[in-house]
């Protein structure tokens, strides 16, 4: 069996991980009980301290406290706004604009069954490649809405690859096995050093090899640094 996660960064306060698809950070209604959180508690031998999510299918980043305070703290973080997050994602089509901003008011799913109000949500983006079908973007959430990336793309016509929750199957027509999202850039201040942490990973291996798949000569590179 895979390993579930791969330390990327360790030290007498914080845990960040890189996490694989279909494995749920905390339990959900349903009480499942191997969660990343119970397998990093296993491997590492002590209670640690989701400090945000990512979805059951998406990869990437995610960080974890060592004791409630310094969750406390990188959740504080969070809230200011001082923590810095980019994705890659596979989107459907081309986009008409290859860089740019997504902003407006969204509520997922859940938001509208407890009837809550929508909430601003701003990502920046833009289109590194372009292939027959789909396009690899880069995106950097200005907010943090639940499922924000995932409704934002999604209203403008272009849903992430493997979305089922906000579009259909039969809207794509190219196909991957998951939601096509990972999140491998994390730039935070450290709660007790207070020195600026840059964490970056390489593109989930599955994506990888999905891009492989496409010729060159089929995709179109942008020159974007």
């Amino acid at each position: 069996m895979k390993r579930a996660f791969e330390i990327v960064f360790c030290d007498d306060h914080l845990v960040v991980i890189n996490k694989i698809a279909k494995v749920l950070v905390q339990p959900s209604p349903k009480k499942e009980k191997i969660t990343l959180t119970y397998l990093l508690q296993k491997e590492i031998g002590r209670k640690v301290f989701p400090c945000h999510r990512l979805d059951r299918e998406t990869t990437g980043l995610i960080i974890y406290a060592k004791n409630s305070s310094i969750q406390e703290e990188i959740m504080y973080e969070f809230k200011k706004g001082e923590i810095k997050k980019a994705y890659s994602a596979f989107a459907k089509g081309s986009l008409a604009k290859k860089k740019g901003v997504l902003e407006g008011y969204i509520i997922d799913r859940e938001g509208k069954y407890f009837k809550e109000k929508p909430k601003l949500a701003k990502t920046f983006y833009r289109v590194e490649k372009e292939l027959a079908g789909f396009s690899l973007l880069k995106l950097e959430p200005q907010t943090g809405r639940t499922n924000q990336l995932r409704i934002q793309l999604a209203k403008i016509g272009h849903p992430i690859l493997g979305e089922r929750k906000y579009a259909f199957g039969r809207d794509f027509k190219v196909n991957f096995r998951r939601l096509a999202l990972h999140a491998y850039f994390l730039s935070f201040f450290h709660p007790i050093s207070k020195k600026r942490i840059n964490l970056r990973i390489d593109l989930a291996s599955d994506m990888q090899d999905f891009l492989k798949k496409w010729s060159p000569t089929r995709a179109k590179t942008r020159g974007f640094p």
